[in-house]
């Protein structure tokens, strides 16, 4: 990271509460950013009075003037006047407006000091993504696909604020919240080995249950195992390609085989988890003496009273939406012996990544390690090799970092790598990108012709609503290839494996 050795990596730490004046007005354009290298763009520090830090987006040229259709870049800056922020704030290629960051943001804050904002995290706390892989072919189950589609359909309640079949009391609530995956296991939800390959084991040791209001615990009293609506889906997909060998070998891909895609996160106790601290948030902005450019970045010092409770908060709501992610995979194991029986043999976790959360890690400041913030909101965590937060088996090639494309299209596996300590705190790009509402999405698409392009390709859809079928068609969001050759190329990541769908099931 060249341009950062010269500087750009500054901590800011004298009045760095002090309000600073903006021009709200400006709009960002093409000749407000300056070209670093092939991929990676820069919003010098100078371009508003406020910003603390320069603003960076990973972009190919092509995918920078569609992100200039919106406000991502703008709130991007917003980012920049963030108390305690460090070195830049970042865009990935997918990056779109969002509330408060873009999604697509990454931002590491000083720690234990530093601004911590639950707009840098988003309403789906651990929104995330599971693969789940098998050991048979595409050609061994291409006769039961449309028996495995219903029955997915039927284990796993989707749509908008539905509940599951798991009712839980007070107690067992607050057991989940606390211990995440840990307690899904317990309870017999999944085997011992299957926290070893989630992030952070699927368990933050901060959270606690007393900081998520009641009105959240009851929003989720009867949602574990629930995969809700909008983007969120389980996807039966074939390994199509592999472009590493080695690496996808120590995932335990290959060629044709079949592997599960789940992508859902903390459902409606995350949000409102979300909301109460917001507005705690918001009341405590004059007692700090912070002044920021949009009141949906609202933050408090991590240190604060509100910096903590938020941050127990979310780490509770990231235990739950890890603990959602395991019952879905007790779900999924179930269909899948239902309908393939011995046949279809066991499926094992390859990864499950969060990609709405921040987390406490360890980066090299100014040529010093030092504890910081690290927010990503719609980002995945992407450790190179030799990282010891790498589950064992993994450790050699680099953290698997898993990418959906949009539904009717690639996703794909990479595996992280060096220029992401380096440049992007350990961060990559989430999925394929919106470039298209969902409103917009609404009124452009006609179900008849998408669905029957979808069966053509030889994927088969079991969805709850065609409005939101409709939402989530493939001309809504951005070219998943053109997203994955800019990472690939800015060296952040490498490219293991490409998945084609076979089936999508969603809310």
């Amino acid at each position: 990271m060249p341009a950062a050795k010269k500087g750009f990596c500054q901590i800011f730490a004298a009045s760095w509460f002090a309000p600073l004046m903006y021009n709200s007005s400006m709009s960002i354009n093409l000749a407000d950013l300056t070209q670093i290298s092939e991929f990676l763009w820069e919003i010098p520090k100078t371009y508003r009075a406020n910003m603390r830090v320069p603003a960076r987006v990973y972009t190919s040229e092509k995918m920078l003037k569609e992100i200039l259709r919106d406000r991502s870049l703008e709130q991007l800056v917003n980012i920049t006047s963030l108390p305690g922020i460090l070195c830049y704030a970042l865009a990935m290629p997918d990056c779109h407006e969002g509330f408060g960051f873009p999604i697509g943001g990454v931002a590491a804050t000083l720690y234990p000091d530093g601004i911590i904002s639950p707009g840098g995290i988003g309403y789906d706390i651990n929104c995330g993504v599971r693969l789940l892989k098998s050991q048979i072919s595409a050609n061994d189950i291409k006769s039961h696909l449309e028996n495995l589609a219903g029955a997915l359909f039927r284990q796993i309640p989707a749509g908008v604020g539905r509940g599951g079949k798991l009712k839980l009391s007070s107690r067992e609530l607050d057991n989940y919240l606390e211990k995440g995956v840990t307690y899904a296991i317990k309870q017999g939800f999944g085997e011992t080995e299957d926290a070893l390959y989630i992030e952070s084991s699927g368990h933050l040791a901060d959270a606690d249950p007393d900081m998520v209001s009641k009105h959240a615990k009851d929003r989720g009293s009867d949602q574990l195992g629930t995969m809700g609506a909008g983007n969120h889906f389980v996807e039966v997909d074939k390994v199509e390609e592999i472009f590493d060998e080695q690496t996808a070998a120590a995932f335990g891909l290959f060629k044709g085989q079949i592997v599960i895609l789940i992508h859902t996160g903390s459902r409606g106790l995350g949000h409102q988890v979300a909301t109460d601290h917001i507005q705690s948030i918001l009341k405590a902005l004059p007692k700090h003496g912070i002044n920021l450019p949009d009141t949906e970045l609202a933050g408090a010092p991590f240190s604060s009273d509100e910096g903590h409770a938020y941050f127990k908060a979310m780490s509770a709501a990231a235990n739950f939406a890890w603990a959602n992610r395991q019952l879905i995979t007790c779900q999924i194991r179930e269909a899948w012996q239902e309908i393939l029986g011995k046949s279809g043999g066991e499926l094992d976790i390859l990864y499950d990544v969060a990609h709405n959360i921040a987390k406490i890690e360890e980066h090299e400041i100014n040529g010093k390690q030092q504890k910081v913030i690290v927010h990503r909101k719609g980002a995945t965590r992407a450790f190179p090799p030799g990282h010891p937060e790498i589950t064992e088996a993994y450790r050699a090639v680099g953290q698997p970092v898993i990418i959906p494309g949009s539904m009717g299209t690639s996703s794909y596996v990479l595996a992280g790598a060096e220029n992401s300590l380096r440049e992007t705190f350990g961060s990559s790009c989430h999925g394929a990108g919106r470039r298209m509402s969902r409103h917009a999405a609404q009124k452009a698409v006609d179900l008849t012709q998408l669905k029957s392009e979808l069966k053509n390709a030889g994927i088969q859809v079991m969805a709850g609503s065609m409005r939101g079928l409709a939402e989530e068609a493939p001309l809504a969001y951005k070219d998943i290839d053109d997203v994955i050759e800019v990472v690939i190329s800015a060296q952040i990541a490498k490219k293991v494996a490409r998945l084609k769908p076979l089936v999508v099931v969603k809310g």
